[in-house]
């Protein structure tokens, strides 16, 4: 075959050596090729005239958010020009479905029905899954998930009714400044491209979705967007053989579909500055010929600057045809460019064989996606089908295997010793909380600060004097523009902060933007902690949070350079699962619509029953926290919504979140003896009836003590009113205890609430009996064992470890009211509502720190302290309780006895009693928790590595509504969980 272009010899003989060794390559022919002599594709080639099989090679865009108008344009196409198919952009998938049944109904022949979702239908249609994109992927190690990507676009891109995806994008990105390809890219390393690419293509081509390659031969080094004009490549063939060209030939070699056309200048390849859509040598001298590509040739879209420019609409895409290309996408002008064909046919230029053989070839993808018996696509549950918890949790895997750890000194990730740290988190370019900020609250309490891009002196000299209270600094650098491209748009003031944060080795940076970004930031290498998420999303912004403290690990690898501060390939490994990662159920093993609308339904029915006004109700499983939702109203009569960061007071749950702990790390100091009675360590005691009652019996609730003292009560005289040593109506030094605004407590009534349990009397036979006396007692004994006040033990050893930060005893001296959900109207003792103070009389007699009642906590905070539990004593790399120890409390001391409790926790009954139990069915023999009167429920079950929380006020307006007991709603929830797990 003779060329007009003289360097195409040069690049033949070039090409000569590499040709030669690729020879014996065995190469896999594109799967749809099967079809192209099929019975279906001659069949339809003799039902077209020889127009009509023009017409197959023209591809038009199409819109589902347009109106009628377009829609009749395309039938108009579709009717009187024949053509072969549609390329759908903007839209939503309903509209989709419904217009491709139309336009496939007025076809004759099959439309094929292609859409440009890079990173999946995200890229186009509304209410669809947005993957992420190529840069970030090519830091993921492996390509497992990203050959199940593959897969799972093209199901999704096939349930919308179509069949092609112009993907993946094969370009080597070596170009920081390229305005087009970048993040689109996997990236600078030819091999890392080729295997990720491969992994794509495979995954959607076993899914019969024909793919793309592109954009050929390589349009990553350019600084030009072809969209706007024609970018100019001066590279030399050998360069380009070795580095563009490489990651198409792999693909080629291992049989991907098609091929798309770049439109771009290359002077080695093609002097003529003809664009490479249009270029003879390139498409069929190089790619078919050289490289042996026998596929589907695809141009770019034909109505971008970078082939328009010059050239009449119609005639252009006669040139795309004669150089080789066998599918025009977005032709402009399709009676011209088929009439522009023809004549071309007339003239010689090319023949009807040639158009045959490439109509044949469109027809054969035709066949092989299933259009030979083709069926009506129904738009029904599209929207749901498209976004199902399984792709959800794939998009989740692969946002978190792409994090890229760049900096990690002293191995400071993952945060450890949260009780040293005072946290302060920066968001810079947002105006509001962000993502990434609530997620950070989830772990530990964090005071967050916002800065905005355009921010001057006076309001960063406000913020670093701020700053100054805190000895760790997280910065979120934000990117909320919709592509992430090498841009950043920040003051230079805030530059210069940004770097002076960095230099102090405490800080932790996570950058949701494009890597290249990096190397614009003065001293950005230096932080403490340094993260490369990619892009800004919800999803990054969450991950990059669970990665800080342990929730993740990281291992991904830079897939390009940043001048001279990283190099591609570079990343840290940072461990992950030693606090809770909050993910979907499906990553647990539970079934997410299980979760979600069963637990939905009962708690609706709690609330129209009026059994609680609303709740909140978290489930972990294998330490990922799977579902946490907030539910209805702080009162039936209010307009206050539950949110998920509400403190509820937990009742009873106390007596196993605040003492206890304690007592089992005394037990394992040796300081605390099950065998020792309360007299050995309040010597008060010595000589009572409590004398000798060994711990072990006490907590396990058969001490024979009784269930309870109504110790308020005990201060009435029999007209009413309060004995005079008791109560006062305003507080003094001799009385100093809040009971209600005008109740003051006298400073030493904790003695008589002591004597009043002393002299108790006992139950006669040491069986089951619940009681909560000892619990009262408890807290003293802490602080004589440890020599330290009851609360400051509790909150150095056991909850500014967890970063437990809500699970505390009077919650008004560091929480507004507004986040303390209300509890009874209290018409018999305190005489008003109760709101911000603990419900339990006794409790409250005791100045609000009992160990019986006292604690309030939102539910995320509380199962921190039940998944140590869990874990047998250990959390966030941080040991507690030793793990022999916690198996001793937290089984079953006296069955024999027909005693179901452990010591201080409960466990499920010795049997199980239907609708009375006080557990779910399934609920194993090892599981243990808590329930508390307010109507709260905390539990863990070994057995499935379960924990569940249940926080509700069920005693508003009073303790007499026992509904949420009526109706079971704590341990029915339980159930769901465990009819949620997978097998």
């Amino acid at each position: 075959m003779k060329f007009k272009n003289s360097l195409f010899f040069f690049l033949v003989f070039a090409f000569f050596q590499n040709v030669i060794a690729q020879e014996n390559q065995q190469k896999i022919t594109p799967a749809f090729l099967q079809y192209e002599n099929s019975k279906w594709v001659d069949s339809v080639m003799k039902s077209m005239s020889p127009r009509d099989r023009i017409a197959q090679l023209f591809m038009v865009p199409a819109y589902s958010n347009k109106d009628e108008e377009h829609i009749q344009e395309l039938l108009n196409l579709i009717e009187n020009q024949k053509i072969g198919g549609v390329v759908f952009m903007q839209g939503n998938p309903k509209e989709q479905v419904k217009i491709m049944n139309r336009l496939q109904a007025a076809s004759e022949v099959p439309l094929i029905g292609a859409i440009d979702a890079e990173w999946g239908l995200g890229m186009r249609l509304e209410n669809t899954i947005n993957f992420p994109y190529q840069m970030a992927l090519g830091a993921i190690q492996g390509e497992d998930l990203i050959y199940d990507m593959g897969k799972e676009i093209a199901k999704e891109i096939k349930r919308t009714g179509l069949h092609i995806n112009f993907a993946p994008v094969v370009d080597v990105n070596n170009n920081p400044e390229n305005p087009v390809i970048n993040y689109r890219s996997f990236g600078e390393d030819k091999q890392n491209v080729v295997k990720k690419a491969l992994a794509y293509m495979n995954g959607m081509q076993d899914e019969h979705l024909l793919t793309t390659a592109k954009h050929f031969p390589g349009h990553g080094d350019t600084d030009t967007d072809s969209h706007l004009a024609l970018p100019k490549i001066n590279h030399t063939v050998k360069r380009l053989d070795s580095l563009e060209i490489f990651p198409f030939r792999k693909l080629i070699n291992a049989g991907v579909g098609g091929i798309m056309v770049a439109h771009l200048d290359i002077p080695a390849l093609d002097s003529t500055e003809t664009p490479s859509t249009l270029s003879k040598p390139i498409i069929t001298g190089l790619l078919k010929e050289k490289l042996g590509f026998q596929g589907l040739i695809v141009t770019d879209a034909m109505n971008m600057k970078g082939v328009t420019e010059g050239h009449e609409p119609g005639v252009v895409d006669k040139q795309a045809v004669l150089a080789g290309n066998d599918l025009i996408e977005f032709t402009e002008d399709v009676p011209k460019a088929i009439a522009e064909i023809q004549k071309a046919i007339k003239q010689g230029l090319i023949t009807q064989e040639e158009i045959d053989e490439k109509s044949r070839k469109i027809l054969a993808v035709k066949q092989w996606v299933g259009l030979d018996d083709y069926h009506r696509i129904s738009p029904k549950h599209i929207e749901q089908e498209l976004n199902t918890p399984e792709a959800k949790l794939l998009k989740r895997k692969l946002a978190e295997a792409s994090l890229t750890v760049l900096k990690n000194t002293g191995d400071l990730m993952p945060l450890m010793r949260l009780d040293t740290l005072k946290i302060a988190s920066v968001s810079i370019g947002s105006g509001e909380k962000t993502e990434f900020q609530n997620s950070l609250d989830l772990y530990t309490k964090i005071k967050d600060f916002q800065l905005s891009r355009e921010a001057g002196t006076a309001e960063i000299d406000s913020l670093r004097k701020a700053l100054k209270d805190y000895n760790l600094v997280i910065v979120g650098l934000h990117d909320f523009s919709i592509r992430p491209n090498n841009v950043l748009k920040l003051s230079d003031e805030v530059k210069s902060f940004i770097s002076e944060i960095a230099r102090n080795r405490q800080s932790v940076f996570s950058v949701f933007k494009n890597p290249y970004v990096l190397n614009k930031i003065d001293n950005i290498e230096d932080a403490g902690i340094l993260i490369e998420t990619y892009q800004d999303s919800p999803l990054t912004e969450e991950l990059a949070a669970q990665l800080i403290f342990g929730g993740i690990g990281a291992n991904g690898k830079l897939p390009v350079s940043i001048g001279t501060k990283f190099k591609a390939g570079y990343g840290l490994e940072v461990e992950g699962g030693i606090r809770f990662e909050y993910t979907l159920p499906e990553e647990a093993g539970m079934d997410s619509d299980i979760l979600n609308t069963r637990i939905d339904s009962l708690m609706q029915v709690a609330m129209d029953a009026k059994a609680i006004p609303g709740g909140q109700v978290l489930v972990a499983r294998k330490g990922k926290v799977v579902f946490y939702k907030a539910y209805g109203l702080h009162t039936y009569d209010d307009t206050i919504e539950v949110h998920k960061n509400d403190l509820y007071d937990l009742a009873s749950i106390t007596k196993i979140s605040s003492t206890l702990p304690l007592l089992m790390q005394l037990y394992d100091e040796g300081k605390f003896d099950l065998s020792a009675g309360i007299d050995d360590y309040l010597p008060y005691f010595k000589n009572s009836n409590k004398e000798g009652i060994p711990f072990r019996q006490i907590l396990a609730h058969q001490g024979r003590l009784k269930p309870w003292i109504p110790y308020w009560k005990n201060t009435l005289r029999k007209n009413g009113s309060y004995k005079w040593f008791t109560f006062k109506k305003d507080s003094s030094a001799r009385f100093p205890i809040k009971i209600s605004d005008d109740l003051w407590l006298h400073r030493h009534y904790k003695k008589k609430i002591y004597k009043a349990i002393k002299n108790s009397p006992l139950e006669k036979e040491a069986k089951y009996k619940y009681s909560g006396l000892a619990f009262y007692l408890t807290p003293e004994i802490v602080e004589r064992l440890t020599g330290t006040d009851f609360r400051k033990a509790l909150n150095n050893r056991i909850f500014d470890r967890l970063g437990a930060t809500t699970l505390t005893y009077k919650p008004l001296e560091q929480f507004p009211l507004r986040r303390i959900v209300p509890t009874e109207h209290d018409y018999f003792f305190r005489h008003e509502p109760i709101h911000g103070v603990v419900h339990d009389e006794g409790a409250i007699m005791m100045g609000g720190v009992s160990g019986n009642a006292g604690l309030f906590a939102d539910a995320n905070d509380l199962a921190k302290l039940m998944q140590m539990y869990l874990n047998m004593g250990k959390y966030g790399g941080h040991r507690y309780i030793k793990e022999s120890t916690l198996k001793e409390f937290s089984k079953t001391q006296f069955p024999e006895n027909d005693n179901h409790r452990a010591l201080g926790f409960d466990k499920p009954y010795l049997e199980y009693r239907g609708e009375d139990s006080n557990t779910a069915k399934d609920a194993s023999k090892d599981s243990f928790g808590h329930t508390g009167f307010t109507g709260t429920m905390a539990w863990v079950d070994p057995e499935e590595d379960l924990v569940y929380i249940f926080l509700s006020n069920r005693v508003i307006p009073t303790r007499e509504n026992t509904r949420l007991y009526e109706l079971n709603i704590r341990t029915k929830i339980q159930q769901v969980l465990y009819d949620a797990i997978k097998e």
